[in-house]
């Protein structure tokens, strides 16, 4: 404990006794050594002369005596980044600290008989100590068993067992629940990344008290943003301030033995982030692969390094060899997880729509209905670029008579526009006029189309809901921003143009075929309703719930489109809410292999308002009585950038 030293030097939680240790924090941050300042302690704790009980006196004690052997290195006194701190295990320590003390279990919680009977001796937090028959009540951030009304601790560990993600993003986390026994085990490095930055803000949203969960969601939070691939430096202090402020309010929740030496290094890795630069750089998970691929050269226990020597010259030769062998698969020219890559276009194909994507199944031929035949044909008009003229154009005719209200104009496009297009192209008069492209498009595509059940596209794998049944992993997630004529209330006549976010579950995947001039794949899906509040909401903690039983565009009638094309898909996936039926947080994800080199982001790294510790504070009284919050609160995930797209442009613009 003791992060409030951390603060600045006026704020309230440094006066406050009864939420903390039972003493005011007046002390100031400690100071940050450097190697020079190590040395020059080392020298000067070597002549101090030893009292009678052989230690140094208080006043005389440094903080280093002992000089480390990294001093021989002539850069170690001028090395600002001496520690480098292992993300990895922090992550992996604080994860297992968090859950087994929710849990409360008994053999590897934090909160346990001993640490209650500290508490007394201390003569802090009255409301943890012991009975006198030795048990004790459990907290405020304790889950429930079943000797409650609720039994939380199984909700939180059934939403846990029935998490999937996307294939490749994590291992099965749900192997490591046991619903049974009600604990949690097994959990690997990355399962604990996962689970802390993602994963258990979504477990206890509806299972803790609201004050609990927004403390635990703005710790998770941190390490999400710390984490990221791109990293605004004028961002770092904010990011510094508001976790000191999130530990402050861990102190006031959790007994002092939840504060381990992992969760107080936490503190410090704002500070190496600003002087090494993003997490992913320093991490260990290269480290332990490298080591436990060199774990099974060990033959002869006796000699291990002798044994990880010789195998590694053994695998360097091979490697060597491979680069003059050609046909064959090396790592190094071993294809991507996701194999994305078009083949090659075959000859006569127009490039209006460009062949993207794979086909990660077998193919299997079908006849088209009229139905969808005219859903399919009527999104890819609608969304060509070279038929946006002649939709204006139609809009322009339809509306002459009288102005109409965008709904009927909207309704009119879906229902007559593609004979009319069909009508103006073909006429006799301009046909000679009109590219072969747009002849090809006003006949519409053929009858025969062809169906798959997986295909890869822009970096992921997306897979329909019967492919995915009695699998582990949840790929048939789609994500869509588009442009929506909507209004802002019932009253309101304005039509404004606004970005939309549409969730869905993918059902199917054709490719249409227009006579052989182009083909076009696109994505049938069950969209839920996110044009109202009954479909689509989002919580308190600024996450994002869908509801599956609320559909629209489910493809019965003409006028639904349930279609988009496959370019157009982002991957999400759904962790379905135990409490609420029905309802689902959608979470988003980016591509395996993207790697984007950030842009010049903007003031707020976050997509809400700044933090104000204000609104969580009102949780926390004296008299250790908690209200609810009424805000929205949480830090979501860093703005993602185009580095990449500004850099070619600038580059074509010279």
């Amino acid at each position: 404990m003791g992060h409030r030293r951390f603060l600045r030097r006026n704020h309230r939680f440094r006066l406050s006794r009864v939420r903390f240790n039972g003493s005011t924090e007046e002390r100031n941050p400690p100071l940050k050594l450097s190697g020079s300042n190590i040395l020059r302690q080392i020298a000067e704790g070597r002549g101090v002369e030893l009292n009678g009980r052989r230690k140094r006196s208080r006043r005389a004690t440094k903080q280093w005596n002992k000089r480390s052997i990294f001093f021989e290195l002539p850069y170690w006194e001028s090395n600002l980044l001496r520690h480098n701190l292992d993300f990895m295990h922090i992550e992996k320590n604080i994860c297992d600290n968090i859950i087994y003390t929710l849990l409360d279990d008994k053999s590897k919680s934090k909160d346990n008989a001993n640490a209650r009977k500290d508490l007394r001796e201390m003569r802090i937090r009255p409301d943890l100590w012991l009975k006198d028959d030795g048990s004790y009540n459990l907290v405020v951030f304790s889950l429930m068993t079943d000797n409650k009304k609720v039994d939380t601790k199984k909700l939180f560990l059934t939403t846990l067992k029935n998490i999937k993600v996307p294939d490749g993003y994590s291992s099965n986390i749900s192997r490591c629940v046991d619903l049974a026994q009600k604990k949690n085990y097994g959990l690997k490095s990355h399962d604990s990344h996962v689970l802390l930055e993602q994963l258990l803000p979504l477990a206890i949203r509806n299972v803790l008290p609201n004050h609990v969960v927004t403390v635990l969601v703005e710790f998770s939070s941190f390490f999400r943003a710390l984490s990221s691939k791109t990293l605004n430096p004028s961002e770092l202090d904010i990011l510094q301030e508001r976790f000191i402020i999130t530990l402050c309010h861990l102190e006031m929740l959790f007994p002092p033995s939840f504060f381990t030496v992992m969760v107080h290094l936490s503190v410090h890795l704002v500070d190496e982030a600003k002087l090494g630069g993003p997490v992913h750089y320093r991490n260990m998970y290269p480290v332990e692969r490298e080591l436990g691929y060199c774990k099974p050269y060990v033959r002869n226990k006796s000699q291990p390094e002798g044994c990880i020597a010789e195998g590694h010259i053994a695998e360097k030769t091979l490697t060597f060899c491979s680069w003059y062998i050609e046909d064959i698969e090396t790592r190094f020219n071993r294809p991507r997880r996701v194999r994305d890559e078009p083949t090659d276009m075959p000859s006569g194909m127009s490039s209006l729509f460009p062949q993207l994507g794979k086909p990660a199944s077998a193919s299997e031929n079908f006849p088209l209905n009229p139905m969808q035949k005219l859903q399919a044909h009527r999104y890819v008009l609608l969304n060509c670029a070279i038929v946006t003229p002649f939709v204006e154009e139609y809009i322009m005719r339809s509306s002459r008579e009288r102005r109409p209200s965008p709904t009927e104009i909207e309704r009119r496009v879906n229902k007559e526009f593609v004979d009319w297009f069909q009508k103006q192209i073909m006429n006799q008069d301009t046909i000679d006029t009109m590219s072969i492209d747009l002849k090809f498009l006003a006949r519409g595509p053929s009858v025969n189309a062809r169906r798959f059940t997986a295909y890869n596209i822009n970096g992921s794998k997306f897979r329909t809901l019967a492919r995915e049944e009695g699998l582990k992993t949840q790929n048939s997630g789609v994500f869509l921003t588009s442009k929506t004529s909507c209004v802002a209330s019932s009253v309101d006549g304005n039509l404004r143009q606004a970005e939309l976010p549409y969730y869905g579950k993918l059902e199917d995947i054709i490719e249409i075929n227009y006579n052989g001039r182009f083909k076009v794949v696109l994505f049938k899906c069950k969209w839920a309703d996110t044009t109202r509040d009954r479909g689509y909401q989002k919580d308190r903690w600024n996450f994002n719930c869908v509801n599956f039983y609320r559909l629209i565009h489910i493809g019965e009638r003409e006028e639904h489109e349930p279609y988009i094309e496959a370019s157009q898909a982002q991957t999400v996936y759904y962790v379905d809410d135990i409490v609420n039926k029905g309802w689902s947080v959608a979470v988003h994800l980016k591509p395996r292999d993207l790697y984007d080199m950030g842009e010049v982001m903007e003031e707020q790294v976050y997509e809400n308002e700044p933090y104000q510790e204000q609104e969580l504070d009102q949780f926390f009284t004296d008299g250790d009585e908690y209200v609810q919050l009424a805000t929205d609160y949480i830090i979501d995930d860093t703005v993602e950038a185009n580095f990449a797209t500004n850099l070619a442009t600038d580059a074509m613009s010279e």
